[in-house]
C-alpha cells in the first residue's frame, strides 16, 4: 500500500478504493487493458489532463500495489513500458462495470 495510506483500512471496500481510487488510477488500468502495453509518453497522451508529476506518482503507486509492471529497457533514448499484472487484470471486469454505469449516466444526462 502507498506511503500516504499506511493506516489500516476500515474494510475491504476501503482497502480496494485506496488502491484504485482517485482521478487517474482506474483510467490508467483501463487503458493498459485496452492496449496491453503502453510507454510513458503514450500514457501521457491518453490522459491529456494529467501532469507529468502526477502520472509518475500514480504509476509508482500502481507498481507498489502490484497492479502494473514497469519494464525498463537499457538503451538510448531510455524506454519504459507498462502493462497490467495478473492482480491488475482481476480489476478489469469491475472497471468495465463502472464504465458501463458511467456510459448510462452520461446518456441519461443528455436526455
Amino acid at each position: 500500500m502507498t506511503k500516504k495510506n499506511k493506516e489500516a483500512p476500515y474494510c475491504s471496500v476501503d482497502y480496494a478504493f485506496r488502491r484504485i481510487g482517485g482521478k487517474y488510477k482506474g483510467r490508467i488500468l483501463w487503458h493498459l487493458h485496452l492496449n496491453n502495453v503502453l510507454r510513458y509518453g503514450e500514457l501521457k497522451r491518453t490522459l491529456p489532463d494529467i501532469t507529468t508529476k502526477m502520472l509518475t506518482q500514480t504509476l509508482r503507486e500502481l507498481e507498489d500495489d502490484s497492479l502494473i509492471n514497469r519494464k525498463v529497457f537499457h538503451e538510448v533514448p531510455p524506454k519504459v513500458e507498462y502493462n497490467l499484472t495478473n492482480i491488475g487484470e482481476e480489476l478489469i471486469p469491475f472497471i468495465g462495470y463502472l464504465k458501463e454505469w458511467g456510459d448510462k449516466q452520461i446518456i441519461n444526462k443528455k436526455s
